[in-house]
């Protein structure tokens, strides 16, 4: 009988033990949750980084009291950030000759994205650039103003308080600023481009009825130097 009864209880112990680990096998009430993130660097970039091919102006046989209009040229954001443009005019002749001869005048639209240069705009243009030209300016400044929803425009001469001195021994303005727009004031403001912005560009230049025979056969040359920033403090061109 003492037997038996050890055999029951070493059997009950058994079960005992196999129902408690059963019991193990199963887990607590539990949550958790998770997050997840990524950064996508943004791209500062005008034109594709690519140069424009469009040639700023071309003439031959230019002659005293002419004055010859230049290409268009699109500066455009292509990248994804909205970013400060910084535009330099430079130029050069082939001889040592002033500069002070070649009078240089621009116009410049900008436009929102969706929207595109018209026949009307490209008239107005011409005649902004020949009051500019004859000496009627005094409504065509320097100062940005917008035309149209989307539209901005700023026309004037190729001059002003942020030029850089002249080269040794050559009159005149051998790099000049157009506009910078890290600056403050309209003009300034106006070298601002959103990514959905660009900017269609001409210049047009006159050279002086008093240019005496000493410019006969001289080659003018000049080149526009764009460049962009990001609208950061301390951000560098």
């Amino acid at each position: 009988m003492f037997k038996l009864k050890n055999a029951f209880l070493g059997s009950a112990l058994v079960g005992a033990i196999v129902v408690s680990g059963s019991f193990g096998t199963y887990s607590w009430f539990t949550s958790q949750t998770n997050a997840s993130g990524e950064i996508t660097n943004g791209t500062l970039e005008i034109n594709n980084s690519q140069d424009m091919q469009t040639k700023i102006i071309e003439a031959a046989g230019f002659a005293p009291s002419q004055l010859k209009y230049g290409e268009w040229l699109k500066i455009e954001n292509t990248g994804d950030m909205d970013a400060y443009l910084k535009a330099t005019y430079n130029q050069s002749l082939s001889t040592d000759v002033p500069l002070d001869a070649y009078k240089v005048g621009y116009i410049a639209y900008k436009f929102s994205e969706g929207l595109e240069m018209t026949e009307d705009i490209l008239e107005e243009s011409r005649i902004y650039l020949d009051q500019l030209f004859k000496g009627t300016t005094n409504e065509v400044t320097q100062a940005a103003k917008t035309i149209a929803p989307g539209v901005e425009m700023i026309v004037g001469f190729v001059e002003g308080a942020e030029v850089e001195p002249a080269a040794k021994g050559m009159a005149g303005k051998p790099k000049m600023l157009l506009g910078d727009g890290s600056k403050e004031g309209e003009k300034h403001e106006f070298w601002q481009l959103n990514d959905d912005q660009y900017i269609d560009l001409s210049f047009a230049i006159k050279l002086d009825e008093n240019a005496g025979n000493e410019y006969q056969g001289v080659t003018y040359s000049s080149n526009l130097n764009v460049t962009a920033k990001q609208m950061d403090d301390g951000a560098k061109y």
